[in-house]
């Protein structure tokens, strides 16, 4: 699997897992609820964020390798 394709399933992924959680929230509108948002999607979507424009930035660099080693 290509770095862009990773790149494009893991956002794909990380949308789908948003989409559920906002129903999940209709539902569990608790202070647990909250906490839970708070400690652990947040901190996914940050991390997963992150994690796909350090693939993209990896995706350029071996696309630059590869050009130089031609």
């Amino acid at each position: 699997m290509s770095m862009t394709a990773t790149k494009a399933s893991l956002e794909g992924l990380t949308k789908e897992l948003l989409g559920k959680w906002a129903q999940t929230k209709e539902f569990w509108q608790d202070a647990k609820g909250r906490e839970f948002e708070q400690r652990f999607m947040d901190e996914l979507i940050a991390n997963t964020s992150r994690a796909a424009s350090s693939i993209h930035e990896l995706d350029k660099l071996v696309t630059k390798v590869r050009n130089d080693c031609e």
